[in-house]
């Protein structure tokens, strides 16, 4: 695997995502998993957040006590559709996290990545990014995304998803290889319309109650 590439391989994250990908799941249901897995992953994507010491008073004594650097907050940018339920679980986590979005979307014929929003906090120079999309089936989307963030310079970047195809991961680090890319599951392969197999059919679909 290459080496920024992070495989959350939980047993509480492995079991919810085999009962978000059994077809007979209902839109509810799928949407409390992937916000559950996606408090679950939050973990282990924001273990390196800085911290500082504060003076605080507890019921025996004063201390220095570590919090979050405030002036660091982390920027949560969601690939719509999709992403909002991984965004959903990190704001509960997070609540103070700023909020980007990036609208693209896969043109089935081509599987060329369409732009059609963009919309981030001005201030990411110095702050932590984090992309979240539940899956990376080609590489394309997430590899667009990419671009127009790194012109911020934020202090770092990094991408998550809950499924990954060997192709995706390729195709992800031979254009972001600083780029680190956490991920639940690493499934088999693409099918001719460019889904991943076995996967979990398409996340916003199942999210949102659409076809």
């Amino acid at each position: 695997m290459p080496n920024n590439l992070h495989l959350i391989n939980h047993p509480l994250i492995q079991h919810k995502l085999t009962l978000m990908r059994r077809a007979e799941t209902s839109t509810t249901k799928f949407r409390a998993l992937l916000k559950e897995i996606s408090l679950l992953m939050a973990y282990e994507v924001t273990r390196d957040l800085p911290l500082k010491l504060e003076m605080i008073q507890t019921p025996l004594a004063a201390m220095d006590a570590p919090v979050l650097a405030p002036e660091k907050k982390l920027v949560v940018v969601s690939i719509m559709r999709a992403g909002q339920g991984i965004l959903d679980g990190i704001l509960e986590l997070m609540p103070s996290a700023r909020v980007g979005h990036i609208g693209l979307y896969r043109d089935p014929q081509t599987l060329r990545v369409i732009e059609y929003f963009f919309k981030v906090p001005e201030d990411l120079a110095d702050r932590d990014v984090l992309v979240v999309d539940p899956m990376i089936a080609t590489g394309n989307t997430a590899v667009a995304a990419l671009y127009p963030l790194k012109q911020a310079q934020p202090r770092s970047l990094r991408f998550l998803c809950l499924l990954a195809a060997p192709e995706g991961i390729t195709h992800f680090h031979q254009e972001h290889p600083d780029v680190p890319l956490y991920t639940a599951a690493i499934d088999d392969s693409l099918n001719d319309q460019g889904y991943i197999l076995p996967g979990l059919g398409d996340a916003g679909d199942r999210l949102f109650g659409t076809k």
